[in-house]
């Protein structure tokens, strides 16, 4: 196998290195492209350029395969629980028996805020929506821990990882508590990461809560199921972000508010709109005949994927856990989710949808699973926030680490005015 490529250019030829991955396509390395040549080249979206190395997650969407640090997601969901996920993510390989002790004894003590941040949530309208709470406080963090903002500090690096997936999720259950008119539920450390997350939300001053293992395990394999997902619009803005030395709060800030976006963390959110829009079972064919005419804009919202021409690897995890939450609430009677299963029953046997390969993906699922277990489709994105803040640093800290990385700088196709001398207001026609 040849280790470059040729690009002619009229009379002028130029060889551009191959670079090859552990597995995945080979990439063409065209880092000197304009010093030797005077041209860039024109991607909108990036979707077929490599932007960085990374050694941490990786995506063949048309075998649907997801793989962290080499392990495949369903392994990780059923056997693994999160907190055993993000040690792989910052570290490499599956923590033994005590590094999982520590580890999670690090992140347990590291759940509480300053109890400033409090009094931060009153500058909030009642009515904002968590994921505007989020980007703020998130980016606020950095006001209360200066002792690890400090990037060229590897300990400090560490310490501010820590601290962002420790404290995500009480900042998270904060919004939540705040948008109903709740008290503030500290977090416990007696608790596992979804059971105290689950606490924190839905906990309330007056009576105990009572831990539901099923429902804790279904908040646990969501959490693991949306961890990272290689170099995705809000992880290439957190990497893009950090590239100019940013400190990690401000850029899961970053990555926090591209994440907001319907396009991307927003989906399952959508696919629950939608299913309150189709209403009720009886009026599915009307929905899926429009989902059939190419002349009509309305979309199956939780069906298909980007990245995914095959079955999304997530999905399936997602959809026995889906099963096991609704059946363990006994809920029967729910118009939307009866829509919903049915919805399922069409895309999984439909010729039409079969043929395409839109399968009920991740979405789908995870935003029926997020409603039956009591959050409002207001909550949804941020508990995807909570959830990839762990890949979100995983790929900042690999970014840092990097000795080949420079600050971002993407080039474009000008095509607006030339230029043109300036006219005193009262001289232009």
């Amino acid at each position: 196998m040849t280790d470059s490529a040729k690009l002619t250019l009229g009379p002028k030829e130029t060889e551009l290195k191959l670079r090859h991955g552990t597995i995945g396509p080979d990439v063409v390395d065209i880092a000197a492209l304009y010093k030797d040549t005077g041209l860039f080249t024109y991607d909108p979206g990036f979707t077929s350029t490599a932007s960085c190395e990374s050694k941490i997650t990786f995506i063949d969407g048309d075998e649907g395969v997801l793989l962290h640090r080499g392990y495949p997601i369903d392994q990780l969901a059923e056997r693994g629980n999160f907190l055993e996920t993000c040690y792989l993510l910052l570290y490499g390989e599956l923590p033994t028996a005590a590094e999982m002790n520590d580890f999670t004894y690090r992140v347990t003590r590291h759940t509480m805020v300053h109890e400033q941040m409090s009094r931060f949530y009153t500058g909030f309208r009642r009515d904002a929506h968590p994921m505007a709470v989020m980007v703020g406080s998130v980016g606020a963090l950095s006001a209360f821990y200066h002792d690890s903002t400090d990037i060229a500090d590897p300990h400090q690096r560490m310490v501010a990882s820590i601290r962002m997936i420790a404290k995500t999720p009480t900042l998270a259950a904060m919004a939540y508590k705040y948008h109903i008119g709740q008290p503030f539920v500290y977090p416990r450390n007696d608790l596992s990461y979804a059971e105290n997350f689950l606490h924190m939300c839905f906990a309330v001053p007056c009576e105990p809560y009572q831990i539901n293992p099923v429902l804790a395990r279904a908040m646990d394999r969501i959490f693991t199921l949306h961890a990272d997902h290689e170099q995705n619009a809000s992880t290439s803005t957190v990497r893009l972000a950090g590239s100019s030395g940013a400190n990690p709060f401000a850029c899961i800030a970053a990555g926090i508010a591209c994440l907001w976006g319907p396009a991307h963390g927003g989906a399952n959110e959508a696919a629950l709109n939608m299913l309150a829009e189709i209403g009720t079972k009886d009026r599915i064919p009307e929905f899926i005949a429009r989902a059939k005419d190419k002349n009509d804009p309305f979309r199956l919202m939780g069906f298909g994927h980007r990245v995914y021409k095959n079955y999304d690897p997530r999905a399936k995890i997602m959809q026995q856990t889906c099963h096991e939450v609704l059946t363990e609430l006994g809920i029967k009677d729910d118009p939307l989710l009866e829509v919903a299963m049915e919805l399922e029953q069409i895309a999984l046997h439909d010729p039409y949808f079969v043929e395409k390969k839109l399968y009920p993906n991740v979405d789908f699922y995870s935003g029926i699973t997020l409603k039956a277990l009591g959050f409002p489709t207001e909550m949804f994105t941020v508990l995807f926030a909570v959830a990839r803040t762990v890949g979100w640093i995983a790929q900042w800290k690999e970014m840092i680490e990097d000795p080949h990385q420079r600050i971002g700088r993407p080039r474009q196709l000008y095509t607006g005015a030339a230029q043109r001398d300036y006219t005193p207001v009262d001289a232009r026609g």
